[in-house]
């Protein structure tokens, strides 16, 4: 690719850099001078033109009229014909005479609304800004000016001429050029080389998101994003191109606004971005490739995501009020045994009269409908912007409250942040962000990794399930009625769901995100900015599991649990930028360097305590418990880095960006502590080579290329590679017990990084004036020394070591296009995205071919992560049929494949049954506005994965005790010899096979929205009213409750496995945004 470009920037040198004719804008003059340097103005005061090419700035006759007018922007009149603003310099009415009005849209060339654009009368302070649908009014007389503006996009000047307008900003080859934004700065997005896709703010709070990584599913090709738990604040998972490790981290990187984040929290635990308010985003960008994430080193092989705010802009103050107020409830149930059908199950189980009469049970009581309720959300937001040309200022207040679809769980957050920008002089300027938030997080016990009969006890949907419907929920007196207390104890190993629900367990963090920045530039073209950042949290969590809910007869001295435990982390980032920029002909420069220095300090207490008394004092007086433990923890990081890149541009055709990151990081083995990550990156724009400027089909045609090493420090914690002792052991001085240490992790000093080399290859194409625009990425990522548990010898005193042991690979290819389909009165654009991803697990640790992780999964090299291995599905035996040794061994139970033929079921006949991992995932998404409506439909999937149904698992056995799923109705029996379902039988466990895998392919309609504007109501510029419906309906096979589950959270490995989370809802609502 290197010998590519020197053969083009050679090859440039001799052509004649003179533009084609179709760029040239009309002017008094016929005649263009033979030279092309006197033909082509200056780069960076070219206007935009008609042909609406953002990235080929036309060519001007600098030797013609001055007078000439500039064409500054495309407008559509109301009938769809396009038109030129211009700047003429004809007599215009005085500023100050704004009598009439004019509305009109403001949209990007892509043809998406641009929300917030800032459309000021020229010559005075009176502007106004854009509703969330580009829209916008504003008091001004024919022949007055008007000047927009919004980040990213060129500024234009327009006139008013009677007609509402359809203002179309372009990118000119000036630095206000639609830019993105990129670590450590931004850049112009035709000069980019990387894999970066972006995402605006008003597409993120499209659907009513707590976790702005859930309002990036389905958005962007290449990112994979799974609700572990639908709870309200529950985390997710985010993979960027597939999972990169085994037992470290595989979620990206989140830098909000410089402020190095981390969205781990343990599973299912509360996510740390929910702490962010996503109404306060105004962008987010994600890295892909080695070519735009090596800037970030050693924590950036699993991607990075950009998450910029928003702030403030120059012009009068806007306050933009955002209220939406709703429900969501449980799409579906999962049909169970009614009370006389459960009846009758457990006397053929257990072969006795248990019910004499089960048709006089009834229906009994449907514990599902006492779990699952109508959960109500509100939000409410007020925001208001705005400043001067030295000082400019953006601030925000936030209210979140929704309720939980099960009852007695909720997520409330309140939240505020203020941002401010000052330009001292043309030398310094300085700015600050603050963003603060409090969360709390009531929770129930969902998600279990046990099964069978001990699935009814430890979640509450597994026991919603599992409670058997001929029991009471409640006593007399209305208390909870314990179920081990009814039919004389029968059912004592199945927990009343209502129980459960009183388990106490509520969580509280504050966040708080600092930002200041101080900007110099001591000389022409250098820029140094030095930043101070800081993240600082602080959690407590309470739990108390109360003795009322446990029967009398099961009570003892342990009963009653409480827990208390507090954390505080605190990161503290410094970075010094200097950035240099120089162009001089056709040759742009871009050197930036950066030295980071970053502490991590966390520390935490946890008392756990048990054997109450009575449920008085409940979680509040722990000293009253018999027994009591407490745990302390304290850890510290520290990571040095020094960074460099250098950009280079020649006549906005070629492009080569050189980035290296030299990362130090303390967590490391002593002979590892420093690593060098380096990136290599090209792109040829096509479209500027002379056998394509006559193209009136392309716009834009560009290709890339990258190759570069990144590393994942977030597979280990601190002192992993150390010596290390843990405390617990009690020891047996003079008969009695005492609590000593003992070594616990043998040291490592070899101890290094995760790295992953990636390749990829990409192309940018837009064709028909922009209206098309498709960008498609190959990639392939090859990640080694991956962090695994090595089993040592029983001689060595331990049981494992943590080494750099394992290889992994990740290929694939995305595709993302838009479409600008319809302009004028009605207008309608869409979007679309498709990723396909190939994991293969490519090594593993002293040449093993597998590592077994549990009882349906493993890991296996050629296989992906991910992998499920069971025995296979053979039906029922029937009547007259020989059973196989080592098989179930009944009459009417399921029959296992003998693979290896030997006539005896063992391990060997297990096999890979099922892969979690999609062959495909898609989202799309359509805009259409007609006058002041407007409707958006999105709609996201994944085709190709498998869900091993752990709950079905447990609920399809009928083993007595407790409720099984409704198509047991049809179990095998000698009158109903039936190959669907296994007979019942007392305690026992069927055979886990690839049954209960299940296709988790879906099609879900995420939101459908429809709103309407008013313009200049009473007292407003703007007010918008609209309603919502999320998760409208999912297209699926799948049994469960929702094919999107992830039952152990994070885990690399444990993916796709549905045990009783907590269900995904449906949501529907309506709100007002209203601009003052």
């Amino acid at each position: 690719m290197l010998a590519l470009f020197l053969f083009s920037l050679s090859d440039a040198s001799g052509q004649d850099s003179t533009l084609p004719k179709r760029d040239t804008i009309p002017s008094k003059s016929d005649s263009i001078p033979a030279k092309a340097d006197s033909v082509v103005p200056k780069r960076d005061t070219l206007p935009l033109t008609r042909d609406s090419n953002p990235a080929r700035p036309p060519v001007s006759n600098t030797s013609a009229d001055t007078s000439k007018p500039k064409v500054s922007a495309a407008v559509v009149d109301s009938t769809g014909a396009q038109e030129f603003a211009t700047a003429k310099t004809d007599t215009i009415p005085a500023v100050g005479d704004t009598t009439g009005s004019v509305s009109g849209v403001i949209t990007s060339f892509r043809g998406e609304p641009l929300p917030g654009a800032t459309i000021t009368i020229k010559g005075t302070p009176r502007n106004v800004k854009s509703d969330s649908t580009g829209r916008f009014s504003i008091d001004a007389a024919v022949g007055i000016e008007l000047e927009i503006t919004y980040v990213g996009y060129a500024p234009q000047t327009v006139a008013v001429t009677g007609k509402p307008l359809t203002i179309i900003l372009g990118a000119t080859a000036t630095e206000n050029k639609e830019v993105v934004v990129v670590g450590y700065g931004t850049q112009r997005r035709i000069a980019n080389t990387g894999s970066i896709a972006s995402v605006r703010g008003a597409e993120i709070t499209q659907t009513p998101v707590v976790n702005v990584a859930q309002g990036l599913q389905g958005r962007v090709a290449g990112v994979q994003v799974t609700q572990n738990n639908a709870a309200p604040g529950g985390n997710i998972s985010v993979r960027v191109r597939g999972t990169n490790s085994i037992n470290g981290s595989s979620e990206p990187l989140y830098i909000i606004d410089g402020i190095q984040v981390s969205n781990e929290a343990g599973g299912n635990s509360v996510s740390p971005l929910s702490t962010l308010n996503p109404g306060d985003i105004e962008s987010v960008e994600i890295l892909k490739d080695a070519a735009a994430t090596a800037i970030y080193g050693s924590r950036a092989a699993n991607g990075v995501v950009l998450i910029t705010t928003k702030r403030g802009r120059q012009g009068e103050t806007a306050v933009q009020v955002d209220l939406y107020s709703g429900f969501q409830e449980l799409p579906n149930k999962i049909p169970v045994l009614n009370a006389t059908e459960f009846a009758a199950l457990e006397n053929e189980v257990y072969n006795t009269a248990v019910y004499p009469d089960p048709v006089a049970q009834g229906k009994g009581t449907d514990w599902q409908d006492l779990i699952f309720r109508r959960g109500w959300m509100q939000n409410a937001q007020v925001s208001a912007s705005g400043g001067n040309e030295k000082t400019q200022f953006s601030v925000s207040g936030n209210y979140f409250n929704q309720e939980g679809i099960i009852i007695k769980s909720n997520y409330r957050r309140y939240s505020l942040r203020a941002a401010l920008d000052n330009t001292i002089n043309d030398k310094f300027k300085f700015g600050a962000t603050i963003l603060g938030s409090y969360g709390i997080n009531r929770s129930v016990p969902t998600a279990s990794s046990s099964i069978d009969a001990a699935a009814a006890t430890s979640s509450i949907v597994g026991a919603a399930l599992g409670a058997p419907p001929t029991l009471t929920p409640f006593r007399e007196d209305g208390s909870i009625f314990p179920l081990g207390e009814q039919y004389s104890g029968r059912y004592r190993e199945v927990a009343n769901p209502l129980g459960l629900a009183e388990i106490y367990s509520q969580q509280a963090v504050k966040r708080t995100l600092a930002n200041v920045y101080i900007e110099a530039k001591p000389i022409r073209d250098l820029v140094y900015r030095a930043s101070f950042n800081a993240d600082l949290s602080s959690s407590l969590a309470d739990m108390y599991s109360p003795i009322y809910i446990i029967a009398p007869a099961d009570r003892n001295e342990n009963s009653g649990s409480a827990s208390k435990s507090n954390g505080n982390v605190t990161s503290l980032l410094h970075e010094s930028i200097l950035t240099y920029t120089k162009a001089f002909g056709d040759h742009d420069f871009k050197v930036t360097g950066v030295y980071g220095s970053q502490s991590i300090a966390s520390n935490s207490n946890t008392i756990n305590a048990n054997g109450f008394p009575n449920d008085l004092t409940r979680n509040e007086a722990l000293q009253l418990a018999v027994n009591r433990t407490v745990t302390t923890a304290r850890t510290r990081e520290v990571l040095h880095s020094f960074m460099g890149r250098i950009n280079y541009g020649y006549a906005d055709k070629y492009f080569l960006d050189f980035t290296a990151r030299y990362d130090g990081n303390s967590k490391f083995g002593a002979n590892n502590k420093w690593g060098f990550f380096p990136a290599v990156s090209g792109a040829w724009r096509i479209i500027e080579e002379p056998f394509l400027q006559e193209s009136k089909f392309f716009s834009d045609l560009k290709l890339r290329a990258s190759y570069g090493l990144t590393g994942n420090a977030a597979a280990i914690g601190p002192y992993q590679s150390l010596a290390t002792v843990a405390s617990g052991n009690n020891y047996a001085f003079d008969h009695l017990y005492v609590t000593g240490i003992n070594p616990s992790g043998i040291p490592n000093p070899d101890l290094r990084w995760e790295k992953s080399t990636q390749m990829n290859f990409g192309l940018d194409l837009s064709v028909l004036d922009n209206r098309i625009g498709l960008v498609v990425d190959v990639y392939r990522k090859t990640t080694e020394d991956l962090l695994f548990l090595r089993q040592l010898p029983i001689s060595s005193g331990y049981g494992t070591i943590i080494g750099n042991f394992a290889s992994i690979r990740n290929q694939g290819v995305e595709f993302a296009v838009n479409a600008k389909i319809l302009d004028g009165d009605f207008k309608w654009n869409a979007n679309a995205n498709v990723s396909v991803n190939r994991n293969k697990l490519l090594s593993l640790a002293g040449g093993l071919d597998e590592f077994v992780l549990s009882q349906y999964g493993v890991l296996r090299v050629g296989q992906p992560l991910g992998v499920f291995k069971t025995y296979s599905y053979g039906g029922l035996y029937q009547n007259g049929e020989a059973i196989l040794p080592g098989s179930d061994g009944r009459l009417g139970g399921p029959k296992v494949v003998d693979l290896d033929k030997d006539g005896t079921i063992t391990g060997n006949d297990q096999s890979i049954t099922g892969r979690a991992n999609p062959d495909l995932i898609f989202g799309f998404s359509t805009n259409m506005n007609y006058k002041n409506f407007d409707l958006s439909v999105f709609v996201s999937g994944v085709i190709g994965n498998e869900i091993f149904n752990l709950s079905r698992y447990s609920f399809e056995n009928a083993l007595g005790g407790r409720n099984v799923l409704e198509g047991l109705i049809n179990r095998w029996n000698p009158d109903n010899p039936t190959n669907d379902y296994a007979n019942g039988l007392q305690g026992g466990r069927l055979p886990i096979t690839d049954r209960f895998i299940e296709d988790g392919s879906f099609v879900r309609i995420k939101n459908l929205s429809l709103g309407y504007t008013f313009k200049n109501l009473i007292g407003t510029r703007s007010a918008r009213i609209y309603v919502s419906a999320n998760n409208l309906y999912t297209f699926t096979n799948y049994s469960g409750y929702d094919p999107e589950v992830n039952t152990f959270g994070g885990s690399n490995t444990s993916v796709g496995i549905d045990n009783l989370v907590y269900p995904q809802a449906k949501s529907f609502l309506a709100g007002i945004q209203v601009a003052l």
